[in-house]
C-alpha cells in the first residue's frame, strides 16, 4: 500500500488550525462516501437477477462483479475530501 505524507503546513493555509481541516475533510468524505453509496446501489438496480435457489451456492454475476471492481478502483473517500481541501475546493464557514 502506498502512503503520500503531506505537509501540515499545507493543511494550515487551508483552515485556522489542522483540527478544523481534519473536521471539514472528514464531513467531505462522509458525503462522497453517500454519494458513491447511491452511485452504487442505483448501478445495481439496473443489473437483472440471477436465478439461484436459497439452498444453491450464489453464481457470480459478471456484470455485477464488474461494477464491483469498478468501485474499488476509485480513489478513497478521506483521500478525495482531502485533496478538495488542498485544492481550494471546499468552502466552509461556522455557523451562527
Amino acid at each position: 500500500m502506498h502512503s503520500t505524507p503531506i505537509d501540515l503546513r499545507e493543511i494550515d493555509k487551508r483552515a485556522s488550525n489542522v483540527y478544523e481541516a481534519v473536521i471539514v475533510s472528514a464531513k467531505r468524505a462522509r458525503q462522497i462516501n453517500d454519494e458513491n453509496k447511491i452511485e452504487f446501489n442505483a448501478l445495481l438496480n439496473t443489473i437483472p437477477e440471477t436465478a439461484a435457489d436459497e439452498e444453491t451456492e450464489d453464481i457470480t454475476n459478471p456484470a455485477q462483479l464488474k461494477i464491483a471492481l469498478e468501485q474499488e478502483k476509485k480513489k478513497k473517500p478521506h483521500l478525495q475530501a482531502l485533496n478538495e481541501l488542498l485544492d481550494g475546493k471546499i468552502d466552509f464557514e461556522y455557523k451562527q
